[in-house]
């Protein structure tokens, strides 16, 4: 099964199976590339969210207009900052953000639990990285990537890299078959 994408610089489609690494300087620009991969061609979308709270996740879907009755959230991160947290059908959360288990198990439910094309946003790794530590995160990234590839899936991984070393960036850089490469000014470089 083949999935359209409709960011700059990249092929119209991929393959169900594909992981694609989003660098980026900064957070600036990253939505917007979220947002078109998420907008089309998909009948379901899970959001795993270390970087920002469930509420703002909703908060950008609305704002860029994605259809939210396909959308699942699992926010990693109230918790830790002491917000209430009110699980829905739509909205789950895990016991901690470094709960890696937790999420790669959310993850292989929600893409069991879902039928035709799925995807799935991972915002952010870097954060994921920073409450459980490089290794996990690799860890967590490539067991994700299985679950992509066990059931036609694709999806998306933002990486920021700036408070990584070279040589841990150049790690996760080996895990995707895709890579974009965004630039402070918004432009794209893409690698598939």
């Amino acid at each position: 099964m083949d999935y359209a994408l409709e960011i700059d610089g990249t092929p119209e489609t991929v393959p169900g199976g594909t992981g694609v690494l989003l660098l980026h300087p900064s957070t600036g620009e990253t939505d917007r590339i979220d947002t078109d991969f998420l907008k089309i061609d998909t009948d379901n979308f899970l959001v795993i969210s270390t970087r920002t709270t469930a509420r703002e996740v909703r908060q950008k879907l609305e704002y860029y207009d994605v259809d939210e009755e396909r959308a699942e959230i699992l926010d990693t991160l109230s918790i830790e900052r002491g917000y209430s947290r009110r699980s829905s059908d739509t909205v789950h959360y895990v016991a901690a953000p470094d709960d890696v288990d937790g999420i790669v198990e959310h993850i292989d439910g929600f893409l069991d639990d879902h039928d035709g094309k799925l995807r799935i946003s991972f915002d952010s790794v870097t954060e994921l990285a920073y409450y459980a530590g490089d290794d996990q995160a690799l860890e967590a990234v490539e067991r994700i990537l299985e679950l992509l590839e066990e059931h036609d899936a694709v999806g998306l991984f933002h990486l920021s890299e700036e408070p990584h070393d070279e040589a841990l960036v150049d790690e996760f850089r080996g895990l995707f078959d895709g890579i974009i490469d965004l630039d402070e000014d918004g432009s794209v470089d893409a690698e598939f």
